[in-house]
């Protein structure tokens, strides 16, 4: 049977009680002190803004006078396309009148140090599903994966005679 002493089991049961009260008023007190009285909590998206990172300063400085079009999933390449890293921002491809903006699912890990490496399923397209990485410039060594997603085309937009503006 028990190796407990008939007169020890009735202050056991009655521990075992008080820790059970103990335990159930426990769990009862977060939920009332939700309801008394707990002070409003101002989140940051109701206080002002961020100031814009040095990244997000470059960027919108390339996207000035430019017009976001409808994102795409592919965009054409050729050997002389220019593309530009901007630090914990976004991989801008293009120049003249169309740039694409590829800000990847995770743009804080983009280094302007890292060089990216691109493994293509077609030569003449770069496309959201391409296996990208990113090595270190200097020693080459591997430092991330990439994931893209769509791309956004900005289209520069020329102001016509009559006074409108029009996309070019």
């Amino acid at each position: 049977m028990s190796n407990l002493s008939a007169p020890s089991r009735p202050v056991l049961a009655g521990a075992m009680a008080g820790l059970a009260a103990a335990a159930l008023l426990g769990l009862a007190l977060p939920a009332a002190a939700q309801d008394q009285g707990a002070p409003d909590v101002e989140t940051e998206t109701e206080a002002t803004p961020a100031p814009a990172t040095k990244g997000e300063q470059r960027l919108a400085k390339l996207l000035e006078g430019r017009v976001a079009g409808e994102p795409v999933r592919c965009i054409r390449t050729f050997p002389n396309m220019q593309m530009q890293t901007i630090e914990k921002t976004a991989y801008v491809y293009g120049r003249g009148n169309t740039i694409y903006v590829q800000r990847t699912s995770n743009p804080a890990d983009i280094d302007e140090g890292d060089a990216l490496v691109t493994q293509r399923f077609s030569a003449g397209e770069l496309c959201r599903l391409d296996q990208m990485t990113t090595v270190d410039r200097v020693l080459g060594f591997f430092t991330g994966a990439v994931f893209f997603e769509d791309f956004v085309p900005y289209t520069r937009v020329k102001e016509d005679k009559s006074g409108g503006a029009e996309e070019g």
